[in-house]
């Protein structure tokens, strides 16, 4: 991922987080067919110098046959975004020379998996991931309510695959290469105009504006 030093985040904690608050990759893969990529929900979990994911895909999904080749994989996490218009720059007014941009913030991931095909481990995901995602619901669901033949069934047709994870970048593209002045402006343009608060804050944070 192309990484400007403004936008770079290293940190370990901070990367976790948001793959935490944004469990749902694009998982891509090359094979002998190319490059694949789907969307997965992945459990992340402190282990290892970086970390591992954890997640499962339906054994008729094609790209199993890459994650289990040995190759290494990218797995992609996305978080908020927002076009930014240069009518919010304070320098618009003052130089003209001023384009417009996109805000962002993404991790990346990469790691060799390993497929997980036994019904302990993959039981043990399928809990996790559902309790992760329920938990903050007044009455959550779980596994165990529905009837054990019927996951069993279901089970069948799912591998689970590990993924420690070799490298890691974060990157928080929110305006940090701009003037206070115009961050601000950015912070107030998203807020106002756009109704965005969550982008908006994360300018003013990034940006020192708090």
């Amino acid at each position: 991922m192309y990484l400007p030093s403004a936008f770079r985040e290293d940190s370990l904690e901070v990367q976790h987080d948001f793959i935490r608050a944004h469990p749902l990759a694009v998982l891509t893969t090359s094979g002998e067919g190319g490059l694949m990529a789907n969307h997965i929900p992945c459990l992340l979990y402190p282990e290892g110098p970086h970390g591992v994911l954890r997640l499962h895909v339906a054994r008729a999904n094609p790209q199993l046959a890459d994650l289990a080749s040995g190759r290494e994989c990218l797995a992609v996490f996305h978080g908020p975004q927002a076009y930014v218009t240069p009518s919010w720059y304070p320098t618009k007014a003052e130089t003209h020379k001023v384009v417009p941009t996109w805000n962002f913030v993404a991790v990346h991931v990469w790691g060799t998996p390993v497929i997980q095909d036994d019904p302990a481990w993959l039981r043990a995901q399928l809990d996790a991931l559902t309790d992760s995602q329920e938990k903050a619901r007044a009455q959550p669901w779980r596994v165990a309510d529905a009837p054990e033949d019927f996951i069993a069934a279901q089970m069948r047709a799912i591998v689970g695959v590990e993924i420690p994870i070799t490298r890691i970048e974060g990157k928080w593209k929110v305006s940090q290469n701009r003037t206070v002045a115009d961050r601000r402006g950015v912070a107030e343009g998203l807020a106002g105009e756009n109704g965005d608060a969550v982008m908006a804050g994360l300018v003013a944070r990034r940006g020192g504006l708090e």
